[in-house]
């Protein structure tokens, strides 16, 4: 598999925007409520699902400065490589969200839970895994489908990010 350099240089500004965008909102990018602005940039596997690599590169990187634990390098990156390679596959707006919100809940939240409610796993699932998910949800709602519109409105935005 031969890969370009347009493609490459895509993914690594990508990954550059991802990393930037959660350290610069880091107080509300980890931990048990979590509102990780940076999530938004999954819409582009829906145009492109190349991107997923720049933005699974991205949250591995952001992930190391994690407050939580380093097991969010490993499972955090997991849920949203899962999530981009989901939402490469979808293409209405409405449907392109739910990977996002579901597998980050999950995972995410039960990582939490392993880590900060051990002796309470299933209780704490319940808890982090529906705070990830709603802050997920607000995430791809009101910043993720608008960048979905925007880019599909855009035939140029497009072509940017089509190689």
């Amino acid at each position: 598999m031969k890969i370009s350099p347009k493609k490459l240089s895509l993914w690594g500004i990508t990954a550059a925007v991802y990393v930037a965008l959660t350290l610069l909102t880091a107080h509300f990018s980890f931990g048990p409520i979590q509102f990780r602005v940076a999530e938004a940039l999954s819409v582009l596997c829906c145009f492109a699902p190349h991107m997923g690599v720049g933005i699974t590169l991205g949250c591995a990187i952001a992930n190391i400065f994690s407050t939580v634990s380093l097991l969010d390098i490993v499972v955090g990156t997991l849920a949203t490589a899962m999530a981009c390679y989901l939402m490469g596959k979808c293409h209405r707006v409405w449907m392109m969200i739910l990977p996002n919100i579901f597998l980050n809940g999950i995972f995410v939240g039960g990582m939490l839970s392993f880590v900060l409610t051990p002796t309470a796993f299933w209780e704490g699932f319940m808890l982090y895994g529906a705070q990830v998910a709603l802050g997920e949800a607000l995430v791809m709602i009101f910043l993720g489908a608008p960048l979905y519109l925007l880019i599909q409105k855009s035939p140029r935005l497009q072509k940017t990010f089509l190689v």
